[in-house]
């Protein structure tokens, strides 16, 4: 079994990847082009918002919405402590100072309340200027924007969506990577819309800061790539890679973000059913009015549950599961000494020690639901 079966996808989708690919590959145009043009305008219209610019990694996405921001030296911006590195990373590579905040126990999204707590004591203690928080959609389902988005208003802060997880999520009729003032996600290949190597995009309703992106990505280049106007980067989401996310993004819109949902729904049935919460553990939860795009599905295994065990007897068994995230943001090596590692995240402390995903993709059987369910009731 896979953990996500992208060999079974591309099986699925071969004939129109490799014809897209192939075509792309005649025309020998590998960098922009029609291709990536006509993603753009796919990808922004799906979203709802008015610009899209691709960009070669989720990362990126991140530091051209920073850098459009002018974020840097004696900056903080509030980051959930529950999450992958690049969110945090990309605030202190621009020379700012990440505050990492507590997350709620069911979502695993960042905590409103521990959110405005965070942001009043950093304004007291006057250190930062205070610049904007990153609210990441963990494992799919979109953070608490409504309220994240009344909080960032009330501090005058900017809200940056990490949405790289997040794509397809929904919070009513609103999807994700619409949230932001400017929001990002990624085509790593395992995120819910994936291509065949690194990739990533960046949304905004804001034509300045849409035309400062574009500029950053393509080494701050003005009127031509030979007007450089500022320092940028090189950050392009190539051809081939615009081709294979055309033919994804339309199977994902079609069918495998409903497919992925019955799976996750089928776990989370059979979990029930096995009497799983009876013996401690903690299944992942969709509030009222929420759709997760189900990049992951997570559960708690009960505490003092023996993970490491778990693991490598499921693994025995032809199951595999990972671990998303075996360490708290405040307390990376990278940040030791700093004053994000200050952070005080009781949530996060112990989660870290009890989650566990399990596979999970749009072409999972019910059979193949109901093997890793049996071995995993059995086993806690």
């Amino acid at each position: 079994m896979e953990f996500r079966d992208l060999k079974k996808q591309y099986q699925v989708l071969k004939t129109d990847i490799d014809s897209k690919v192939q075509a792309a590959c005649a025309n020998a145009q590998f960098i922009g082009g029609a291709p990536v043009n006509e993603l753009e305008k796919a990808l922004s219209e799906y979203v709802g918002v008015k610009h899209c610019i691709t960009c070669a990694n989720g990362t990126d996405a991140l530091s051209l919405a920073a850098m459009a921001w002018g974020i840097g030296e004696g900056d903080a911006v509030f980051v959930p402590d529950f999450t992958y590195f690049a969110s945090g990373e990309i605030v202190a590579f621009e020379g700012a100072t990440p505050i990492f905040v507590d997350v709620c126990r069911d979502t695993y999204n960042l905590d409103p309340e521990k959110l405005e707590k965070a942001i009043i004591k950093a304004k007291n203690e006057g250190k930062y200027k205070l610049r904007a928080v990153i609210a990441v959609d963990l494992f799919g389902l979109p953070a608490d924007m409504e309220k994240i988005r009344n909080i960032c208003d009330k501090y005058d802060l900017l809200l940056l969506e990490d949405g790289a997880q997040g794509f397809g999520g929904r919070i009513g009729d609103k999807v994700a990577c619409s949230f932001g003032d400017i929001s990002t996600t990624s085509f790593f290949p395992a995120k819910p819309l994936g291509c065949y190597g690194d990739g990533g995009a960046v949304f905004t309703d804001n034509d300045e800061w849409a035309e400062l992106i574009r500029s950053y990505a393509v080494h701050g280049k003005g009127s031509s790539k030979y007007d450089n106007v500022r320092v940028g980067m090189n950050s392009r989401l190539d051809t081939v890679q615009a081709c294979v996310l055309d033919v994804k993004f339309s199977a994902f819109k079609k069918y495998e973000l409903e497919d992925v949902n019955k799976v996750a729904s089928k776990y989370t049935e059979l979990l029930t059913a096995a009497g799983a919460q009876d013996k401690g553990l903690v299944l992942p939860v969709v509030n009222d009015g929420f759709y997760s795009s189900w990049a992951q599905y997570t559960v708690q295994l009960p505490k003092g549950a023996d993970r490491e065990k778990i693991q490598s007897e499921m693994k025995a068994l032809g199951i595999p599961t990972m671990i998303y995230y075996i360490k708290p943001m405040h307390c990376q090596g990278a940040f030791e000494g700093t004053d994000s590692a200050a952070a005080e995240c009781e949530v996060t402390d112990e989660i870290c020690t009890r989650v566990l995903s399990l596979p999970l993709d749009p072409y999972k059987s019910d059979e193949d639901v109901k093997k890793v369910v049996d071995a995993l009731v059995e086993l806690i």
